[in-house]
């Protein structure tokens, strides 16, 4: 007598729970943002953040380990402008300004991508400059993450040849990591009331002085 089929297998979708994971994740980093911002660094707490997110102090410990890592994820999605898991090199426009032939337009498209990231950290960098030697020590962190991104273009118009005769790209790279520092965004929009769009105009002007001009 033959053997009746035996009864497939049902393929386990996990999408449904992945994208609720990172509703959470998200919600989570976006009660993080909004206490560091209203109370500071030290006035944060766990506590605070899992209960403006709806989820337990577990659970924001097992997602991210402690203040010091939620706040640093939450530096670095606020930094990306949304929590896609692609790395800044192969966002769209970063992958346009390093396919672009010209060097003044590449620093142009440089300056923008540098305005968009100072308008969204420029307030979480302010937070975290107040916050004691924790918060310094991230602040540290995403100083020198920033420098290597820096240098990495800098490196990056070496390689073309774009750069003058003469000018030393780490030198080059440390007078742009100064020009696109948050805190100098805050001093020009906050301080004296800049428009973002006068930022970017001086930015862009002064990092094509910085890069591309010959030593004096």
């Amino acid at each position: 007598m033959p053997r009746p089929p035996a009864p497939s297998r049902r393929t386990y979708d996990s999408s449904g729970r992945q994208e609720q994971a990172r509703r959470r994740r998200a919600e989570i980093l976006d009660a993080c943002r909004e206490g560091l911002l209203r109370h500071g660094y030290a006035g944060l707490t766990i506590r605070a953040v899992a209960e403006g997110a709806g989820v337990s102090q577990e659970t924001v410990y097992k997602t991210f380990g402690g203040k010091r890592g939620l706040v640093k994820a939450m530096y670095d999605v606020t930094l990306a402008g949304d929590d896609a898991p692609v790395p800044m090199g192969e966002r769209p426009e970063v992958r346009a300004l390093l396919a672009e032939p010209d060097p003044v337009r590449k620093i142009a498209a440089y300056a923008r991508i540098a305005r968009g990231v100072s308008e969204r950290l420029g307030a979480v960098t302010a937070a975290l400059s107040t916050g004691g030697t924790e918060a310094a020590e991230i602040a540290a962190e995403t100083d020198r993450e920033r420098l290597a991104g820096v240098t990495a273009f800098v490196g990056h118009l070496a390689a073309a040849g774009l750069l003058p005769a003469g000018r030393d790209p780490a030198q080059a790279a440390d007078e742009a990591w100064l020009l696109t520092a948050p805190e100098v965004y805050r001093l020009c929009t906050t301080g004296r009331g800049w428009p973002p769009e006068r930022y970017e105009d001086w930015l862009r002007r002064m990092l094509t002085a910085a890069i591309l001009e010959g030593p004096g």
